[in-house]
């Protein structure tokens, strides 16, 4: 099919969406060698700059690679999804498992890392999801997770950070709706108040298996009836 020539902006956007679907769509197959840049700009209507950072972004998603005085070739009809969209899509019960294993060492290292500061971020955090438990279940999800950010904070490993900022997202939809679809917060408004006083004790205390241990029963039965009696 013929690419047609694009809109004037966004340009890259737009030529990387055209050859994309060239290859998506089996015109250009698995080991084509894709048409020069010259070619290629002068039926998109781009200049060269432009298809050679279209191409860029087609690498980057797992699709073409250039070959050293060959040329650029297909090497996938599928673009590799990235960590964020795969997120997107998650099942909760699939990122809680996630979350469980990310969690439970970054408490175990917040207990023994811990400075003065960060057991008063998360005593601030503690505080804040107490507050919350005269807010909606959105804004208790919220306060309730800015508690275990902050435990993951005291951490100090960026990548442990990172990991649990990236499915935040997801992990606050399930529980929002979790929470809108059960009579928790009715006979609870500030449900597992205790495991998580109990969490900031152990970080505080030094605690690291104490704080694993606390937040591992935790997470096997979220928001449920009564953590407290688990936590202690």
């Amino acid at each position: 099919m013929p690419l047609g020539a694009v809109r004037p902006s966004p340009l890259v956007e737009q030529a990387a969406a055209r050859l994309r679907e060239q290859i998506t769509g089996g015109d250009w197959p698995v080991g084509t060698r894709l048409p020069g840049e010259t070619t290629l700009a002068k039926e998109l209507g781009v200049g060269r700059s432009t298809v050679r950072e279209a191409l860029r972004v087609l690498a980057g998603a797992g699709l073409v690679r250039p070959r050293q005085g060959a040329g650029v070739f297909v090497i996938a009809a599928e673009a590799v999804e990235d960590w964020s969209s795969r997120l997107r899509r998650a099942a909760v019960a699939d990122v809680y498992e996630v979350r469980m294993a990310v969690e439970v060492h970054a408490a175990r290292l917040a207990a023994r890392r811990r400075t003065p500061e960060d057991v008063t971020a998360i005593g601030a955090a503690l505080e804040g999801r107490r507050a919350a438990a005269a807010a909606d279940d959105a804004a208790f999800v919220d306060a309730d997770i800015a508690f275990h950010a902050a435990v993951v904070a005291a951490a100090h490993n960026p990548v442990l950070a990172d990991l649990f900022t990236e499915f935040t997202p997801v992990l606050r939809d399930g529980l929002t709706e979790l929470l809108s679809l059960t009579t928790l917060r009715a006979d609870d408004p500030g449900t597992g108040d205790a495991a998580h006083e109990a969490l900031l004790r152990a970080v505080r205390d030094g605690d690291a298996e104490g704080a694993a241990e606390v937040l591992r029963r935790e997470l096997e039965d979220p928001f449920a009836a009564d953590p407290a009696a688990r936590a202690t």
